[in-house]
């Protein structure tokens, strides 16, 4: 079964994901990182997890893959 994402959802995970992507390239990351993340980038409360949940897999993932 496969969920096709509503403009709103897309436009929202495409913003979470640039949020993530800018995150993920900070050295050093902006502590604390969520509320920078979400003045900059004007996500939820729940996006702005998901942002520090996706650059942490960004990071992880670069480390390990190059």
């Amino acid at each position: 079964m496969t969920h096709d994402l509503t403009p709103a959802e897309h436009e929202h995970s495409a913003a979470v994901e640039q949020a993530a992507q800018w995150l993920a390239e900070q050295n050093p990351e902006p502590s604390p990182a969520l509320p920078v993340i979400r003045e900059k980038f004007g996500l939820s409360p729940l996006e702005g997890c998901e942002v520090l949940a996706m650059a942490r897999r960004f990071r992880t993932n670069r480390r390990a893959f190059g």
